[in-house]
């Protein structure tokens, strides 16, 4: 695997970060997009363990998560920005069950397994897609859909080097498995991660 070779940003430029107005639940999606156990501050703080850990017997894998963990850190500051104007704190927290609770990193699953690891960041980026693409078909705001179409992009990249280096390792049947969580691995999403009352 050639890291040059690699794309962990998609090349389409950014659109302005900029809303047409205030909206709460529009602000409560931003902030579970920074917050929540599915979020940006969940890949990011992932990617920067999987690194390490992985540094000294994998450091091109290694450093793909250290490249990638810069491109959420990105992610993160454009979905704060947005709540900031749609007039939210953007505190590391989300609305979970009519209550704001602030971001943990229990919410992150730790495997130490090369390929484990890696299958969980995978699953990670496909939930991540899941939930930008529902947040894009509810909220009525061009602007937040063009950040959020922007970001997917560039979790479609990280998709697609996750997939590549399950493919050196392992090969293609682990590729097909970590489509699918597994149970012990649900997602401890709500539905006001989607869309917020």
């Amino acid at each position: 695997m050639k890291l040059s070779s690699l794309v962990f940003s998609d090349p389409s430029p950014w659109p302005p970060i900029e809303i047409v107005s205030q909206n709460e639940r529009y602000a409560a999606a931003m902030l579970s997009n920074i917050g929540a156990c599915n979020s940006e501050m969940s890949a990011i703080s992932l990617y920067i363990y999987n690194s390490l850990i992985t540094k000294n017997f994998f450091f091109e894998i290694a450093e793909c998560f250290h490249k990638i963990s810069m491109v959420e850190m990105r992610h993160l500051n454009a979905f704060g920005e947005l709540s900031v104007l749609l007039g939210a704190d953007p505190r590391l927290w989300s609305r979970q069950n009519g209550r704001m609770q602030y971001w943990s990193p229990s919410c992150n699953h730790y495997p130490t397994i090369i390929g484990e690891l890696v299958t969980n960041a995978l699953n990670g980026e496909l939930e991540a897609i899941r939930k930008y693409q529902a947040q894009a078909q509810w909220i009525d705001d061009c602007k937040i859909q063009a950040v959020l179409n922007r970001i997917i992009a560039d979790e479609q990249c990280h998709v697609e080097i996750f997939r590549l280096i399950l493919a050196e390792l392992n090969g293609e049947a682990l590729i097909q498995s970590a489509e699918y969580i597994e149970a012990e691995e649900e997602s401890e999403l709500t539905e006001d991660e989607y869309e917020p009352l």
